[in-house]
């Protein structure tokens, strides 16, 4: 079928309905190095994330031996969950913006809101300021969590959908290793002053995010965003600049596999947005609350504390921790690599049940291992990696279910809906209350909290078998029907 192309759009929204191939276009082109780049580029939002996080737990120990700023445990599990408020309200905020500005413009603004929080984390004073400059730190990367799984999801060909959303996701592992190896050397008191290796530590994540500024110049926008936003123009000009680079040498790509009709359509609402999730999709929006809930508790319980839970019931010096980051990184970043392809192959439903339920098994028996000290702390660590050698690709399962499962019109809000929710529950309560939990001293207490977050994995699990939805392979505009789409 043909796709329209007004010979001359005014500019600003316009009211025509056109046809365009523009999704499939996009589905049909064969990875080449513009698709590396949009791995690249926007992948770096979970580095930055894995980065910060990571700091938090391996600095755990030198904030409380800080002559400044003296945390107590719950503190530091209290700045943790500063940073996650922060990227609760950050998600919101920046996630109808994406929506209603497009995709390019906000992650480049949530990157910049990110890289001047983390810097002034660096000049902390006290529990206030830390956690302040924490929580602007978590603004930033919660706005890109949204921006950036939309502009994947809009970006890359169904075919290749969910293991590039798993890698990419997974990336976060990548930072966390940086972060371990950096306070290995920036905490080691012979090479430096603790209380000047911590905070040169956050400058780090500045470091990182000015290079990847730059690269984020040659992301486009969405065309698809483009298209439905009255912008027919620029949608094409964009797309024709995509199979530019894609083709090489002349390259004949394949023809589309079909056109949509659509009418420039308004940001919606967040009336149209509630009955978008609740009357339209109620099981889809049942589904991603209970996904993002599970992972945003177990990870943040988990990897928030385990610098904490290696000092107190191993004896890990503070300048060590880092070390014992990396095995924990590597079952992290292996997990989405080589289960990827399988949320492609054998479905999103069986293998999100299967991750899931591994997930919270593995640290159930974890917790039964560490309560009944059959552990030290290098099997303790190992343990850990196997459990998140399942958690990390569960964890990115529920960001694809969501970015996947609801139209392309509100798929940033509702990113950031999911996100709020999950991690505002799951996320900004669990590094309090295992802070609380550790500093009892007692291992019982603990095994508590790995029950909780093990329980909350195998429900998910559950009710996937019973809710979950095939996404694979299928173009974003099959698995859920645009809002401007006219039939």
């Amino acid at each position: 079928m043909a796709y329209g192309k007004p010979a001359a759009s005014p500019p600003g929204p316009s009211t025509d309905i056109i046809e365009s191939s523009i999704p499939a276009r996009l589905d049909r082109l064969p990875w080449r190095r513009f698709h590396w780049l949009v791995v690249v580029a926007l992948g770096i939002t979970w580095i930055l994330d894995g980065l910060e996080v990571t700091l938090a737990g391996s600095l755990a120990g030198a904030l409380k031996d800080s002559p400044v700023l003296k945390f107590t445990p719950a503190e530091v599990g209290l700045a943790g969950s500063a940073y996650l408020a922060g990227a609760v309200t950050g998600s919101l905020l920046f996630g109808w913006l994406a929506d209603r500005f497009g995709r390019k413009t906000l992650f480049n603004v949530t990157l910049l809101v990110y890289l001047v929080a983390t810097a002034l984390t660096a000049v902390s004073w006290d529990l206030a300021s830390f956690a302040l400059f924490r929580f602007l730190t978590g603004a930033g990367i919660g706005g890109e969590y949204s921006a950036i799984n939309s502009a994947i999801q809009e970006l890359i060909p169904a075919r290749r959908r969910g293991w590039t959303d798993l890698v990419i996701n997974g990336s976060f592992w990548v930072g966390a290793a940086l972060g371990g190896v950096g306070t290995i050397f920036l905490l080691d008191p012979a090479l430096i002053d603790p209380e000047i290796g911590w905070r040169l530590a956050f400058f780090l994540g500045a470091v990182l995010g000015l290079v990847i500024l730059y690269l984020r110049r040659f992301i486009p926008e969405s065309p698809r965003w483009l298209m439905t936003h009255g912008r027919h123009a620029e949608a094409e000009d964009v797309m024709a600049d995509i199979e530019a680079q894609v083709a090489r040498n002349g390259e004949v790509l394949p023809e589309p596999g079909g056109s949509i009709r659509v009418r420039s359509h308004a940001t919606p609402d967040f009336a149209t947005v509630l009955h978008v999730l609740l009357r339209l999709y109620p099981r889809r929006t049942l589904l991603g609350v209970v996904l993002m809930t599970a992972q945003a508790f177990f990870y943040n319980a988990i990897f928030f504390s385990y610098a904490m839970i290696l000092g107190t019931f191993y004896g890990v010096p503070n300048a060590q921790v880092g070390w014992y980051v990396l095995p924990f990184a590597a079952g992290n970043v292996l997990g989405p690599l080589l289960l990827g392809r399988l949320f492609d192959t054998l479905g999103r439903k069986p293998m999100i049940a299967f991750t899931y339920a591994m997930s919270g098994g593995l640290i159930i028996a974890t917790g039964v291992l560490f309560e009944r000290e059959m552990l030290d702390a290098t099997t303790q660590v190992l343990a850990w990696s196997c459990a998140f050698f399942f958690a990390s690709a569960a964890a990115s399962s529920a960001y694809l279910t969501v970015a996947e499962s609801f139209p392309l019109e509100i798929r940033a809000l509702a990113i950031a809906l999911f996100y709020a929710f999950g991690t505002g529950i799951g996320g900004v309560v669990a590094p309090w209350l295992f802070g609380v939990l550790i500093g009892s001293g007692a291992r019982a207490d603990v095994l508590l909290g790995y029950m909780l977050a093990g329980g909350l994995m195998l429900l998910a699990a559950l009710v996937t078998l019973w809710l979950g939805i095939r996404a694979e392979r299928q173009p974003l505009e099959q698995v859920a029907r645009p809002l401007s789409a006219v039939d």
